[in-house]
């Protein structure tokens, strides 16, 4: 699957960062992970770091899937609404679930910090704003629902959403914990102070074949090279559809772009970003070089020629959303990209085995916070190995 298309941001950015070599021969390991972005990086190293034999492998360059396309706006609120997951999955699993995403927000700082990485983490404040007067009862009683089971938000009414420079916004809730970053970097950093500590990495390595045997797996690449483990730990994000059981997740097609350097950060982007009540998705972030990032566009289809026609009008669209929201910014497109993107039944993500009887397990954090479920992922990935049972194998098990 070509799960982006034109000119992502972070690969250009960060290019020839670092190479990987594919693989040449058989090789044994007790852990192999399929799928070289930020989440098989940050699986790598909750196994690394409790003392597993891990080979990842990767069929593209590493980082170069979903995770070049992400805009990292990394964010405890899930796609679904508190109050309306409630009403999904029940009081326990929604309110437990937007919890651990903002835990995992300081998780993956706790990370940034140990490695050193130069990924451009800041911590920022999320404003999740309307700006259709009828969405405002509907934001209200999400303010509520959050304020009830305790997250620290805070209700802007009109006046004071306009002062943020949101001249047609009505009203906003603002939550204190949210950040950025730059996804590509980070999981790069993390892959190679893995590598110092043991992981053994191959690229441009495609997984063509598995074959169960008593005891071990083994994975058969395009080369004909086998790699033969106890346990595969999928982290292949939406390329996983064709291996895990239907219906798990629709996939879509989602646009972005990135604006020329602006001579300074606007002053509404320096401490916050934002997401509008709007269908499809829409959302806006700054970098550290002073450029926007404006997402969104949502297409029920993942066909990825009709995905790519679209991009040129994508991109005028999503500049026009942001010109309604922020008149006063005026932004200039540098590069724009399209990619693939997912969702859930319930916004929520899948961990564990689909399978009891093999030892594949699955990583995968769908939707707009697949970096924090990750993150949160990382906490369930031993126990699953070991069999043992763990609060998220229970909440985001396949057969739920």
């Amino acid at each position: 699957m070509d799960l982006r298309s034109n000119n992502p941001f972070w690969p250009i950015k960060n290019s020839f960062a670092v190479s990987y070599p594919s693989l040449k021969g058989d090789i044994e390991s007790e852990i192999i992970i399929v799928g070289g972005g930020i989440t098989g990086a940050l699986v790598a190293h909750e196994l690394i770091s409790k003392g597993f034999n891990v080979v990842l492998v990767d069929k593209r360059d590493i980082g170069h899937g979903s995770t070049a396309a992400s805009t990292a706006m990394l964010q405890y609120e899930i796609d679904v609404p508190l109050h309306k997951l409630i009403e999904k999955v029940g009081l326990t699993v929604a309110v437990s679930s937007y919890k651990n995403c903002e835990k995992a927000i300081d998780s993956i700082e706790a990370i940034v910090n140990k490695i050193k990485s130069n990924c451009d983490f800041e911590r920022k404040e999320s404003v999740y704003f309307t700006s259709n007067k009828k969405d405002v009862s509907f934001l209200k009683k999400e303010y509520e629902s959050r304020k009830e089971h305790g997250l620290k938000v805070k209700w802007l009414e009109k006046d004071q959403v306009n002062t943020l420079g949101i001249v047609n916004g009505y009203a906003a809730i603002v939550s204190k914990s949210a950040a950025v970053m730059d996804p590509f970097k980070f999981a790069i950093d993390l892959l190679k102070y893995l590598e110092k500590k043991g992981l053994k990495i191959y690229d441009k390595t495609e997984i063509i074949s598995s074959k169960k045997g008593n005891q071990h797996t083994v994975l058969t690449t395009e080369s004909g090279a086998t790699i033969t483990g106890s346990h595969i730990i999928y982290c292949t994000g939406y390329e996983s559809e064709s291996i895990m059981p239907k219906d798990v997740v629709q996939l879509k097609s989602t646009y972005a772009f990135i604006s020329e350097a602006l001579d300074s950060t606007p002053k509404p982007f320096v401490d916050k970003i934002y997401w509008d009540t709007s269908t499809p998705y829409l959302y806006f972030r700054a970098t550290n070089d002073h450029r926007i990032i404006v997402g969104g566009g949502d297409e029920n289809f993942k066909n990825a020629a009709l995905r790519d026609k679209l991009l040129k009008k994508k991109i005028k669209q999503l500049k026009a959303a942001f010109i309604n929201c922020f008149p006063n910014i005026d932004l200039t497109v540098d590069y724009g990209w399209a990619g693939t993107f997912g969702e859930t039944k319930d916004g929520l993500p899948y961990m564990g085995k689909p399978d009891p009887a093999k030892n594949d397990h699955f990583i995968l954090g769908f939707g707009g916070n697949g970096i924090t479920f990750s993150m949160m992922g990382t906490e369930a990935i031993i126990s699953s190995i070991e069999s043992r049972p763990h609060t998220y194998l229970e909440y985001y098990k396949f057969e739920r």
